[in-house]
């Protein structure tokens, strides 16, 4: 993903505690499978279990960041009862209620002509780039500016890949072998996809799950691990539609806030990797290389983003399974997709796989981990740039290993999910803090409009100052 890319291009301003989720438009269609540290060291005292994915009843604004999870449970956020997993036993249960199930996505562009908007949907998201709040009404000129500087070179990385990003087909037929699914298992639904950078946006999804007469509904983000910028940001934008409108905030949702954790995920990955170390002369040599899309260091330590301990827990319940299996191999964990000048989580892929073909690594895997899609990201960034890196670093030997697309027990594994949700369903809590009320001041409002106008002047129209921008953010 193009994803929470440029973040922070000032001081960040601190994340309200909560977590958010997100929803999707409708769809229906049928699909095919297509450190250098060691990654996650378990302080559980090897009694690791999997537990189920982190669900949540409603829409709350303001809810507590989990900083992480006891491992073997499963939270809801404060004020919800917590979840234990209950299954819909059959359709009977559900004979008088029309279920929805919102996936969520980030979107990309069909064609290289929607390549700028793209991007410009991207940067104008709050989440992406966090302004100072002083700032924030220069959210939309800068995402414009760096969208139309940017547009060049992410047409280069389309273009390589055919043109535009497969995103938007796979999540279709994704939709349509989950809605197959939960047919099977007696829970018929009607399944949804809501970009949130392209089409179909949120908005178009809600207004099918409005004309649909939805009577409970199920928000599942294509994101095995929790982001600001990915879950949160998405979750955000449907809070920001269900508030305004009397039946969508009546509406009983469940949002599934992260699955990293859930077995059917974690084995379903497990048999990707251990199929494509059988394609290796000798799979015993080959270092599993997990690259997973970077978020700036200052989502993590400063607004409580949960990624880096979900991610690393993640790899570790990868690992646990590959060893029950007797595969034994070296891995690491590594951050790909950095933009600007801040500081991203570290170790970064490029400079990792320099230092593996230094030491003398010759045969290895590269494991997608954040993604469960075929996009940009894996097709041009690991399948083109770094494995040219790879072998130009003395790795001979390089494989990837495809993303999960519609393989059939991550399918299966997110119908389960959906089903153990559908109990937890309740309306959105709209619970107000002092961020709207200060907005409200006359004069503090003044005071920001004075001083952001004069930083945009200096910053738009400065040569030093677009220069440097060209150098150190694009």
């Amino acid at each position: 993903m193009e994803t929470g890319t440029i973040s922070r291009l000032l001081q960040p301003t601190k994340v309200p505690s909560s977590r958010f989720t997100s929803f999707t438009s409708n769809s229906s269609i049928c699909c095919t499978r297509t450190r250098l540290m060691p990654a996650c060291h378990s302080s559980h005292g090897g009694r690791l279990t999997l537990k189920k994915s982190s669900v949540s009843g409603g829409l709350s604004l303001h809810r507590p960041l989990h900083k992480r999870d006891v491992v073997g449970k499963t939270f809801c956020s404060v004020g919800l009862s917590t979840y234990r997993g209950s299954i819909v036993e059959s359709s009977s249960q559900t004979a008088e209620e029309k279920i929805g199930v919102l996936l969520l996505n980030l979107g990309g562009p069909d064609t290289l002509h929607d390549v700028q908007p793209f991007l410009f949907n991207l940067f104008a998201d709050p989440d992406i780039i966090r302004l100072p709040r002083l700032f924030r009404f220069l959210q939309r000129p800068l995402a414009q500016l760096i969208s139309v500087l940017r547009a060049s070179k992410s047409k280069e990385g389309y273009a390589a890949i055919g043109g535009g990003s497969p995103l938007r087909k796979i999540t279709d037929e994704q939709a349509s072998a989950l809605k197959m699914v939960l047919e099977t298992k007696e829970v018929p639904a009607n399944v949804y996809i809501a970009m949130r950078y392209w089409h179909p946006f949120t908005e178009e999804a809600v207004h099918q799950i409005k004309r649909d007469g939805i009577t409970k509904l199920v928000v599942l983000p294509l994101y095995p691990q929790y982001s600001i910028s990915t879950t949160g940001s998405s979750v955000r934008a449907l809070q920001n539609i269900f508030k305004e409108d009397s039946y969508l905030s009546r509406l009983p949702v469940a949002v599934i806030e992260s699955w990293y954790q859930r077995q059917g995920y974690i084995k379903s990955m497990a048999n990707l990797i251990e199929q494509e170390l059988h394609n290796f002369t000798k799979p015993e040599e080959v270092m599993i290389f997990f690259s997973a899309h970077g978020v700036p260091v200052s989502y993590v330590e400063n607004a409580g983003d949960p990624y880096r301990d979900q991610m690393e827990e993640c790899i570790f319940l990868i690992m646990k399974e590959l060893k029950a299996r007797e595969i034994i191999n070296d891995h690491t964990l590594a951050y790909q997709s950095r933009v600007g000048p801040v500081q991203w989580l570290k170790p970064y892929t490029d400079e990792v796989l320099v230092e593996l073909g230094q030491k003398g690594v010759k045969s290895l895997l590269a494991v997608p981990v954040s993604f469960v899609s075929e996009h940009i990201e894996t097709l041009e960034e690991i399948d083109m740039e770094y494995r040219e890196l790879a072998l130009e670093s003395g790795i001979e030997n390089w494989g990837r290993v495809p993303a999960l697309n519609c393989t059939s027990s991550f399918i299966t594994d997110l119908a389960d999910a959906v089903i153990e949700a559908l109990p937890s369903t309740m309306a959105m809590s709209t619970s107000t803090g002092t961020e709207e009320e200060v907005d409200n001041d006359p004069m503090q409002y003044f005071m920001k409009m004075l001083f952001g106008s004069l930083l945009a002047f200096v910053f738009l129209f400065s040569p030093k100052m677009v220069s440097a921008f060209k150098k150190n953010i694009l």
